[in-house]
């Protein structure tokens, strides 16, 4: 909570008696309290302390102390007695303090340039804190909670650094404070400013490592998650039977994302048809990609009741009709039914770019799109030719999203574009590049020659069929 400015006044020079005022060129000023007195000592000095840091913000030009590091002392001290020394940072610069007598004060002297807070556990919890407590008792909070005041705290300052004050006949209590969430306890009848300025800059410290640590725990379980998750979202392909190898390698556009509008699969039908497919939904946010998700099971499912072709598109049309968000919305698609014996195959594509096939002998070259029919979501009652090609007895099939084409060359506004995108293929099949190596180099590459990642999501597919598989039929 920002800490409030009822109205201008004069800021003193020592925000709470802790340290006397200093200019850069003049050793501490000796004008803050009487001689032989700790500044710590004067009332006056100590009750001023609230409200000069309430009326004053943070980081506000009224103070020449250079200081690194803010303490909150919260501690219900009528009589001002003298209970935080002289604290000095490890640089030697005064450790500014700020004194509230009870919650109330403290949340409001909560800024975010506080970095420790001093608890008294002496200190009575407030009486709506928590149900059914009792705050008549001994002043450690209520009859059941000795440690109530201390939790109020922990949940009113989760990211600040706590140390808890308690009586060196009271240990135990101390203790359960640090297992309860404070960095450290202390004997308030055995302050010293060294301890106490050393306990400040531990739990700061601590506080920070644990922070860290906590957010490394909770990276690693969030990539944990996102991992199963993107193990349910991204298929697994069924080729079982089949003597085709498949690969595949996916890049969402969106930054931390798991999946984009980018979707494929890979299945095999009892008659031993090989079919893949790869499609693009329009966009790039979350909508998208759950869009992508229901289509490629969608196809999926209709792959293996036996559809395929026209029919098939079809009906996912129908499918992104009801499904998708808005009337513009739109899918790219190519599908490829494969014969079971791996020398032809049928092609449908809507809207999408035409799939590239190498094999030995032979140059890489893009497949047939004369008949490329449109986008699903486009034309209602529209249709989608299938044209049937001749594969050959050993060849690399590769299907892709059109991040992969659209990804600029150099810092110019010219783009990759699939001739481009067919002579790098070419070079790294020359090369001996395959599988998984052959998709990384590739996507790798683009990614060079944009100069840094794809604005849109890369989705490739390959699918080849090897001397060994040819030899065997």
């Amino acid at each position: 909570m920002p800490v409030p400015v009822p109205r201008q006044r004069a800021i003193p020079a020592v925000e709470c008696g802790q340290a006397p005022a200093a200019s850069p060129d003049s050793g501490p000023s000796k004008e803050q309290a009487a001689p032989g007195t700790h500044p710590a000592d004067n009332p006056t000095t100590r009750r001023e302390n609230t409200t000069d840091a309430h009326d004053r913000p943070a980081g506000r030009r009224g103070s020449t102390i250079p200081t690194n590091l803010t303490l909150l002392l919260i501690e219900d001290d009528p009589a001002g007695s003298p209970l935080v020394p002289d604290l000095i940072d490890q640089t030697g610069k005064p450790i500014r303090v700020r004194t509230a007598r009870n919650l109330t004060e403290a949340e409001r002297l909560l800024t975010d340039d506080v970095h420790c807070i001093l608890l008294d556990l002496a200190l009575s919890a407030p009486a709506p804190a928590r149900p059914n407590t009792d705050t008549d008792g001994d002043g450690g909070g209520d009859g059941h909670d000795e440690l109530a005041v201390l939790r109020h705290v922990l949940e009113l300052a989760p990211r600040h650094a706590v140390l808890a004050l308690t009586s060196s006949s009271d240990a135990e209590r101390g203790a359960e404070a640090v297992a309860v969430g404070a960095q450290d306890y202390l004997f308030r009848d055995e302050l010293d400013g060294r301890l106490l300025s050393r306990a400040i800059r531990y739990a700061v410290e601590r506080k920070r490592s644990d922070s860290a640590e906590r957010r490394l725990a909770e990276g690693r379980l969030r990539a944990q998650e996102n991992r199963r998750l993107e193990r349910g979202l991204l298929p697994t392909p069924l080729l079982a039977g089949s003597s085709l190898r498949f690969a595949a390698r996916y890049r969402p556009g969106r930054s931390r994302a798991l999946l984009g509008g980018d979707f494929y699969d890979v299945v095999r039908t009892p008659d031993g048809t090989v079919h893949a497919m790869i499609g693009d939904v329009c966009g790039h946010g979350p909508d998208e990609a759950a869009l992508g998700v229901e289509l490629r099971i969608a196809w999926r499912a209709l792959t293996l009741a036996g559809l395929c072709g026209d029919e098939l598109l079809g009906t996912l049309q129908q499918v992104l009709e009801h499904e998708r968000a808005d009337d513009e919305i739109f899918a790219t698609l190519c599908a490829v039914d494969i014969s079971p014996d791996g020398r032809r195959a049928g092609l449908c594509l809507a809207g999408h770019p035409s799939p590239l096939v190498a094999a030995p002998g032979r140059p890489a070259r893009l497949l047939p799109y004369d008949n490329n029919g449109p986008a699903l979501g486009l034309l209602p009652g529209a249709r989608w030719p299938r044209m049937q090609v001749d594969l050959g007895a050993e060849w690399s099939l590769m299907l892709y999203t059109d991040g992969l084409i659209e990804g600029h060359v150099g810092g110019g506004r010219e783009r990759l574009g699939q001739d481009g995108m067919v002579e790098m293929v070419r070079r790294q099949l020359a090369a001996g590049l395959q599988g998984e190596q052959l998709l990384r180099a590739t996507v790798n590459e683009v990614r060079e020659l944009n100069g840094g990642e794809l604005a849109d999501d890369v989705a490739v597919v390959l699918l080849d069929r090897t001397a060994e598989a040819a030899r065997s039929r």
